[in-house]
């Protein structure tokens, strides 16, 4: 009880604080406009289909039926499912089109633990397998594939994964096939996710794959620092996604932007582009920001700015591998507070696994264009490490005040680089040579 009002207390804290730094760089703006929130007209209570919110009761019937009529009645402008109060445990379930899912304050979905009855699907296209496991995958808690109009939100209820089970699964090497994501959009577009709180993801948070048109706002997302895989929120070969006003706190990547894994996602080619992530409070054993690893169908045209991080492992974090070919190009990352951080910026390309030994170790990777500016952090233990691939080096990598305070006593050299050419104007502490050669500012001229 203590320790769960403690991390209350400490994400308001958090919250608070980021709020105070944005404001001090004016009037706040939002790209939430690319999806407006709709207002149904038609309104059905989960209990109405026999729902019961005691914690025991196993509600699967209940929302299959109640989604089921949604499907069915196809009302204009659509049907808002109410879950009142309580908390409704359920298997997995799959939304549908042109519908609101509602959880009131004090309303709990919660994921069985039953992993035997847990429905498997197909593994992602640009994928080739699952993400842990050859094969297929367990189907996320709340899935949609090939829906449109969207909305999961309320007043700050929560979607709880019940993921211990499936961790100490993977600790313990036992899982058949890659688990569960918390909440997943396949082949969707124009979906709003606000104002309800996610606890406890067997695997990633938060997916959108192959999807356009996204608003993630008013979200918070929590998970312990040690829950494997945990990421919080996923953009995958997606585009047009707006990510805002969020606390996470979760066992990996806070967002971390994807397109596929090395020659599934090359033959798939499409691309993630259009991101924005936009004053996002939270702390990781991993990254803040990430790009990747997973980026073989390219990455592009990615914002985030108005970050706040603490106790994070790595603050920005942009990272590829030779086998992944693809592009990352046009990152700006921009108005980062960082306070007790492993490594304040890493940009790298040796990191992460292939799906199989099919992977062609020729398909290079391609670097362009990362902007990192008004940055600012404490207590970092080392300010970056920015390692390109020998025959394909990172170019147009570009820092703008950049400050970075380690902590008091001995320590390693501050930047680590190779592969990598670019500029650097008012860094601290100094950056290492190739980004302050005179002769590659010219790249970076228009950043400055």
């Amino acid at each position: 009880m203590f320790r769960a009002f403690s991390s209350i207390l400490l994400c308001c804290f958090f919250l608070e604080a980021s709020f105070l730094f944005h404001i001090s760089y004016g009037n706040l703006i939002t790209c939430a406009g690319i999806v407006p929130m709709r207002y149904r007209n038609d309104k059905m209570s989960i209990t109405d289909f026999g729902g019961v919110g005691d914690g025991k009761t196993l509600n699967t019937k209940a929302f299959r039926a109640a989604i089921y009529r949604i499907q069915h009645l196809r009302r204009r402008g659509g049907t808002l499912l109410y879950v009142p109060p309580g908390v409704y445990l359920t298997d997995s379930f799959n939304l549908t089109s042109h519908m609101t899912l509602y959880l009131a304050r004090g309303a709990v979905i919660k994921a069985t633990q039953d992993t035997w009855n847990w429905p498997l699907i197909a593994p992602l296209p640009s994928y080739g397998r699952g993400r842990e496991r050859p094969g297929g995958r367990y189907m996320s808690f709340i899935h949609g594939d090939g829906l449109r109009d969207v909305v999961i939100t309320g007043e700050n209820g929560t979607i709880d994964g019940q993921g211990g089970i499936w961790w100490n699964m993977w600790r313990q090497g036992s899982l058949q096939f890659t688990r569960p994501n918390l909440v997943e959009f396949v082949n969707s577009r124009a979906i709003i996710i606000s104002n309800v709180i996610f606890r406890n993801s067997p695997f990633w948070n938060i997916h959108p794959v192959y999807c356009s048109n996204v608003v993630i706002r008013y979200v918070a997302i929590l998970a312990p620092s040690d829950s494997p895989n945990t990421d919080g929120i996923d953009p995958d070969s997606s585009s047009n996604v707006c990510i805002e006003d969020s606390f996470i706190s979760t066992g990996d990547d806070l967002v971390a932007v994807k397109s596929g894994w090395d020659e599934y996602g090359i033959a798939y080619g499409r691309p993630s582009s259009c991101i924005t992530i936009r004053r996002v409070t939270g702390s990781s054993p991993f990254a803040g920001i990430a790009v990747g690893s997973e980026t073989s169908g390219g990455v592009e045209n990615v914002l985030a700015e108005n970050i706040v991080l603490y106790n994070t492992g790595i603050g920005v974090n942009v990272k590829t591998n030779t086998g992944r070919g693809g592009f990352i190009k046009n990152i700006t990352v921009s108005e980062v507070f960082m306070e007790n951080v492993r490594t304040g910026i890493r940009i790298a390309g040796d990191t992460g696994d292939h799906p199989d030994n099919n992977f062609n170790p020729n398909a290079l990777p391609y670097v362009k264009g990362v902007i990192l500016k008004n940055i600012w952090g404490v207590k970092v233990q080392r300010a970056g490490s920015i390692q390109g691939i020998k025959n394909a080096p990172f170019t147009g990598i570009c820092l703008s005040k950049v400050n970075l305070h380690g902590m008091t006593g001995p320590r390693s050299p501050p930047w680590k680089c190779s592969d990598v050419s670019g500029a650097a104007i008012e860094v601290s502490p100094w950056p290492c040579a190739e980004l302050t050669s005179p002769q590659q500012s010219g790249s970076c001229a228009s950043h400055f």
